[in-house]
């Protein structure tokens, strides 16, 4: 288990619904890399923005600071996980000791007026923690600057069955005039697969499980269904609130977005099998927290023209920036992600056919949705919409692919 309470991962996967609700398409976003640090500013907080932090959070501010340090320690817990907190203050700048003592041991760190060797410093932290996936911190340090505050996380896991990559010419959507580097694989777990109904209309979902404790859940809506709709079913889909009914139990035909049940022939007597088709992808973006300052309890804490954080020091602070970084990469062998989020202060052959076989057929071959959740706790490490998924490109090694991928409508 990963150690983080049910009731934290609750508060963080509504966030992760909250902040989906407001995403464009082509995005990846990590909302247990913001909680956290709204957490750690809450427990300094004072007034209206205290408040208002303390309902972004959905959790009282006095409990803040603890659930974060839970929330932390439960995400370096999980395997293929690497979760990371710091806070560094200018040297001119005192912490109170009770609200320093409550930070992660060796999150603290100093720095002075060189603001390029800060800079480099603080660029170095944001790629060593991720592995290289997030080379900088997502904000500027300027004169002004008094305190960054920073998380970091980066996920990484193989597949327990990799998926064969092959070029994916889909016949119908806004993909159909491309050749996608798709990824194709059969297996016999066809309850890998579901779909679920929402007052927005049908989802359907597939579980791709990592080695790590990461599973990775691929989200397909109704055409007309926009990202934060699905992403937002997504969700309710990994903390199975939203019942899904499985492919081992779905009739014949057209059963939901992209997902098939039909007969085709077979090699072998094989009881029902789930073939899957979906794309490799690169996803990149940087959020303006602030853009969303209401959604993250960070209306009031900008105003520069007071302090808001006694309990962080006695010297007046607001919130200058809020800017998180982060990728996603899915690819025929696993999945890896990161992100980094910062909130500085100021003052990712013709085989003989033989038998039937019942094949459920799922096919993500147009914008689709992503969650990687942890498997035991149901929490949403990131989130994301594909748009631009991975072109082919031949090795030129060999006598080539083989056909290319149409899915069937």
């Amino acid at each position: 288990m990963s150690g983080v309470a049910e009731e934290t991962v609750r508060r963080v996967n509504g966030l992760t619904a909250r902040w989906a609700w407001a995403t464009a398409e082509g995005t990846v976003f990590s909302a247990p890399g913001v909680w956290p640090l709204l957490a750690f500013l809450a427990d300094g907080a004072a007034g209206p923005a205290r408040a208002e932090l303390s309902d972004a959070l959905g959790v009282p501010a006095d409990q803040a600071a603890g659930a974060a340090r839970e929330l932390l320690a439960g995400l370096s817990s999980m395997p293929g996980l690497d979760a990371a907190l710091g806070v560094w203050t200018h040297h001119g700048l005192a912490l109170r000791e009770e609200w320093r003592a409550g930070l992660p041991a060796g999150a603290h760190g100093r720095f002075g007026d060189d603001l390029v060797t800060a800079r480099e410093r603080l660029d170095a932290w944001a790629a060593e923690r991720t592995g290289g996936l997030v080379e900088r911190m997502p904000v500027r340090l300027t004169r002004d600057s008094r305190m960054v505050l920073a998380s970091a996380l980066a996920l990484r896991t193989r597949w327990r069955q990799p998926f064969t990559e092959l070029p994916l010419q889909p016949d119908t959507g806004p993909w159909q005039d491309r050749t996608l580097r798709g990824l194709h694989r059969r297996s016999v777990r066809p309850d890998r697969v579901g779909v679920t109904g929402t007052p927005d209309g049908f989802v359907t979902a597939l579980t791709v499980p990592g080695d790590t404790g990461v599973d990775v859940h691929l989200v397909l809506g109704e055409e007309r269904m926009t990202p934060g709709q699905v992403l937002a079913a997504g969700v309710g889909i990994v903390e199975r609130g939203l019942p899904l009914t499985a492919g081992g139990a779905l009739p014949h035909g057209h059963v939901g977005p992209g997902l098939y049940v039909e007969q085709q022939p077979a090699v072998t007597p094989e009881p029902r099998t789930l073939d899957v088709t979906t794309v490799a992808y690169e996803v990149r973006a940087d959020h303006d927290l602030l853009a969303l300052s209401g959604l993250f309890g960070l209306i009031t804490a900008t105003d520069a023209r007071t302090g808001h954080f006694p309990g962080v020091s006695d010297r007046p602070l607001a919130v200058g920036e809020a800017r998180q970084s982060a990728v996603a990469q899915f690819g025929a062998l696993g999945f890896r992600a990161a992100a980094v989020t910062a909130v500085p202060m100021a003052a990712g052959g013709l085989p003989q056919y033989r038998y039937e076989t019942t094949v459920v057929r799922v096919a993500f071959d147009r914008p689709f949705g992503f969650l990687a959740a942890d498997r035991d706790s149901r929490l949403v490490l990131a989130a994301g919409w594909v748009t631009d998924p991975a072109p082919y490109q031949a090795t030129g090694l060999g006598p080539g692919p083989g056909p290319a991928i149409t899915p069937s409508l």
